[in-house]
C-alpha cells in the first residue's frame, strides 16, 4: 500500500479569498514504511504573505519571491502522489487548497483517496487535543526542532504520528515455539525498520463465574467452532 503523507504552508487560511501555498512538503511510505522518497518545494505565491502566517511559519516574501510558482510545480507534485493515498492532518484545509489551485490553471481536482488524521485522534484519544504538537507528546515522537511549522517536518512527524495511530508496523505473521522479545519498528530518522525490545505479554487469570457464563453462552450455539475444540477435534487446531 503506497500512502502520501503530506503538508502545505500558505499566505492565510482561505484560497478563496485569494490565498495561495507557499510550501508543499511529502514523504513516500510503503506499507507503512517510509521508502526514502520526498517531495518538498517552496512556491511563489504572486502575492503578499500575511504577517499572522509568517508568524506560523516563519516563510517571508523575499524566501518564496524567485521561487516557482504552483503552475510550475504543478506537474512535479501530481508525478510525486500518483495515484497513492493522501494523509494529512486536519486535510480539509490542505485538500481546499489543492484542489482550488489546481482548477485555477484549468486542471481537475484531485481524485486521490484522502484522509484526515484529526478523527483519528480524536477517536483513539477522546477529548483530548490533537494538534500536531500534542499528538508528538503523547505518543513519544521527538519534535524539539519543531520552532515553525514547516511542510516537510510537519509530513514526517505527522507520518510516525499516523503509524502509532494506526497500530504501529506489522511487517508479518510468524509462528515460534518460543515468543520473542524483539519486534520490528520504524527508525523515522533514518528512514528503516529497526530492531526494537518489547515486554511480553501477561497473561491474566478469568473468573471461574466468567468461565461458566462462556460455556453457558457456546451451548446456545449447536455444534460451534468452540465445542468442536472442546470436544478434541485437532484438524481444527
Amino acid at each position: 500500500m503506497r500512502e502520501i503523507i503530506f503538508d502545505t504552508e500558505t499566505t492565510g487560511m482561505s484560497p478563496q479569498d485569494g490565498h495561495r501555498m507557499v510550501e508543499i512538503g511529502a514523504i513516500e511510505l510503503i506499507g507503512r514504511v517510509p521508502s526514502g522518497r520526498t517531495y518538498h518545494q517552496y512556491i511563489n505565491p504572486e502575492r503578499e504573505i500575511d504577517a499572522g502566517a509568517i508568524r506560523v511559519h516563519g516563510i517571508t516574501n523575499d524566501r518564496v519571491k524567485d521561487e516557482p510558482t504552483f503552475k510550475e510545480i504543478a506537474d512535479d507534485f501530481l508525478e510525486f502522489i500518483g495515484d497513492g493515498i493522501l494523509v494529512a492532518h486536519n486535510a480539509p484545509f490542505d485538500m481546499n487548497f489543492m484542489n482550488f489551485q489546481y482548477q485555477d490553471i484549468g486542471y481537475p481536482v484531485l481524485s486521490n483517496e484522502v484522509i484526515d488524521t484529526i478523527p483519528m485522534a480524536r477517536r483513539k484519544f477522546p477529548g483530548a487535543r490533537v494538534n500536531l504538537d500534542a499528538l508528538c507528546k503523547r505518543l513519544e515522537v521527538e519534535n524539539s526542532g519543531r520552532a515553525f511549522h514547516g511542510a516537510l517536518l510537519d509530513s514526517e512527524l505527522l507520518a510516525e504520528v499516523y503509524v502509532h495511530l494506526t497500530g504501529g508496523l506489522q511487517t508479518g505473521l510468524t509462528f515460534e515455539d518460543e515468543p520473542s522479545s524483539e519486534k520490528e519498528e520504524i527508525d523515522f530518522a533514518n528512514k528503516e525498520i529497526v530492531k526494537a525490545s518489547f515486554q511480553e505479554l501477561r497473561a491474566f487469570a478469568v473468573p471461574e463465574k466468567d468461565k461458566k457464563a462462556h460455556d453457558a453462552f457456546v451451548e446456545e450455539f449447536k455444534d460451534s467452532l468452540w465445542q468442536q475444540i472442546r470436544s478434541g477435534n485437532s484438524s481444527l487446531l
